[in-house]
């Protein structure tokens, strides 16, 4: 269901770029009140909201069956800096607030010889992520009142859920996450230049560079015993306004 949302977003997306790209129309929206300045000056601002589709890769230590990660849509909202290199480059900061939440499920042959309750089989991971991404932005000539554009960068965030401190592990019912994430980010939209405003729609993904989790003091934890790494990725749409 998910992707079927995502896909149509873009599709209608798609379809409104076609129609600037082989339209007639020549007049020519500055997204400034016509006074054809944005594009042109050095700092533009602006925000953004959207949503965001995150996950976990895992390796693991023996070959035993996948932990099943339920993903949930989750809310970004967040602002933008953007500074103009020339009419094709230009680097954006995009500081956000990502909040988002995974359930891992477990495979009863995760506790063979351990007494277990059906509780024990599903971890809930919440995230709250600060995230704070530095992107390069590389565009197209503008056709019309659209401007198509790849993006990409790397980003770091800062998980204000992740129980990294908290003492307690799986065993009391906490699953630990660590605190700070590296990632790199790689994307694509389209800038639609209106008359007061520039409308853009982008997609997103994003992969940690480092391993997230946060082991049991038991070894051979049922939870964590068997995890080699586990690295979060994930799909952003967002809508920006500039």
């Amino acid at each position: 269901m998910k992707k079927i949302i995502i896909v149509f977003l873009f599709t209608i997306i798609g379809h409104s770029a076609t129609a600037q790209l082989f339209s007639k129309e020549k007049i020519l929206n500055d997204a400034n009140g016509g006074k054809g300045t944005m594009d042109k000056n050095l700092l533009n601002w602006g925000y953004f909201f959207g949503l965001n589709s995150y996950d976990f890769k895992f390796e693991y230590e023996q070959d035993k069956k996948d932990i099943l990660v339920e993903d949930n849509f989750g809310f970004n909202v967040g602002l933008i800096g953007d500074v103009r290199i020339n009419d094709y480059f230009n680097v954006r900061f995009e500081p956000g607030l990502y909040i988002t939440q995974r359930n891992l499920q477990y495979d009863r042959s995760y506790f063979d010889g351990v007494e277990f309750t059906d509780a024990d089989l599903l971890r809930e991971v919440k995230s709250t992520y600060i995230h704070l991404p530095l992107l390069l932005k590389i565009s197209t000539k503008r056709i019309n009142n659209i401007k198509p554009f790849i993006v990409g960068g790397f980003s770091t965030a800062i998980n204000l859920s992740s129980n990294e401190e908290n003492p307690d592990d799986n065993s009391a019912g906490q699953f630990r996450s660590k605190k700070n994430m590296l990632f790199y980010e790689l994307g694509f939209g389209i800038d639609f230049y209106l008359f007061y405003f520039k409308f853009t729609p982008t997609i997103r993904g994003i992969f940690a560079l480092n391993d997230e989790v946060i082991r049991d003091v038991d070894p051979n934890s049922p939870w964590t015993g068997n995890i080699t790494t586990m690295k979060t990725r994930g799909v952003f749409v967002n809508f920006t306004f500039q």
